[in-house]
């Protein structure tokens, strides 16, 4: 669907993107992440052809990206950009129809949404009456009604509360599931988990990984699980001896948990043989990190580096 290509764009000085690239697949929801500054603003508005990139090349769809490309994208920036002295349901026809809807096909899906997130008595409020997490609901409207084929949404979580954000988190799963291909611009790494099938790591300006949820986290792995178990804590480490290495320790509900690091190639069957003749075991799974402490640890390598 979209091919970023060694993209580089600077500002005076400061160096916003370097020789980015990646792909975006049809039909998946792509996660974009990065700390504030990182430099994903300034792809998503290269992508939205706000502005050029000093080198480097997108793809559409195979095809360099142009204006004409414009009607297949949807955009849902960060700052939220509404007539605030405009009813919702005047505004939402006007927009509709500068995307390319008839008045009648605006009426049709717009009619559709309002009962789906149950805002139909919003029709003739102004946009100021409403508050912050209602305008939300509107401009995400506005973003997915002309049915793009490739939507970006900018931190589309934010400022919602549990059950808002629910919503728009189903409704984009449900985009996904009709076809859309989704960009996802966040730093919120448990909504990564829950709903991106790729991502993308842009750090100081670079990319410093890609690629799907599952293989980024199994990549990331150090042969670490975690043991539940009743017995005598101290048999238990004895019995670890040089093939395992304990990570921390503590007591929940009368159960001893220890996170164990293997070592020597040792696999978990060696470490159940190890101590079943000396506790009662319980439950054993393997660690696998989470988006947070992939970022988190990629980040911190890196500085580790520069400071070195």
């Amino acid at each position: 669907m979209l091919s970023i290509q060694n993209i580089t764009k600077s500002y005076s000085n400061h160096t916003a993107l370097s020789e980015v690239s990646f792909e975006v697949n049809e039909k998946k929801i792509f996660g974009l992440l990065g700390p504030n500054g990182a430099g994903k603003t300034s792809l998503i508005r290269i992508i939205n052809q706000i502005t050029r990139p000093d080198s480097g090349q997108i793809l559409f769809n195979g095809s360099p990206i142009r204006p004409k490309h414009e009607q297949y994208i949807g955009y849902l920036p960060e700052e939220r950009g509404l007539y605030k002295k405009m009813e919702v349901g005047e505004q939402l026809l006007y927009l509709a129809q500068l995307k390319g809807l008839s008045k009648q096909e605006a009426m049709k899906r717009l009619k559709i949404w309002f009962e789906k997130f149950e805002i139909s008595s919003w029709w003739n409020k102004k946009i100021e009456e409403l508050s912050k997490g209602m305008q939300q609901k509107v401009q995400f409207i506005v973003t997915v009604l002309h049915e793009p084929q490739l939507l970006i949404l900018d931190e589309p979580f934010s400022g919602f509360d549990p059950i808002n954000a629910a919503l728009i988190r189903n409704e984009i799963l449900e985009l996904r599931n009709k076809g859309a291909t989704i960009i996802l611009s966040t730093h919120n790494m448990a909504s990564v988990e829950e709903i991106c099938d790729d991502i993308a790591l842009i750090y100081q300006s670079k990319k410093i990984l890609d690629g799907t949820v599952v293989e980024v986290k199994e990549n990331e792995k150090e042969n670490e699980f975690l043991i539940r178990f009743k017995g005598d804590l101290i048999a238990f480490t004895q019995s670890l001896w040089v093939d395992a290495k304990l990570i921390s320790k503590k007591e929940v509900g009368g159960y001893h948990e220890a996170k164990v690091k293997l070592l020597n190639d040792k696999q978990p069957n060696d470490l159940l043989k190890a101590v079943i003749p000396h506790v009662e075991v319980h439950s054993l799974n393997e660690v696998i990190p989470s988006m947070n402490e992939v970022f988190i640890k990629k980040v911190e390598a890196i500085n580790n580096n520069s400071h070195a």
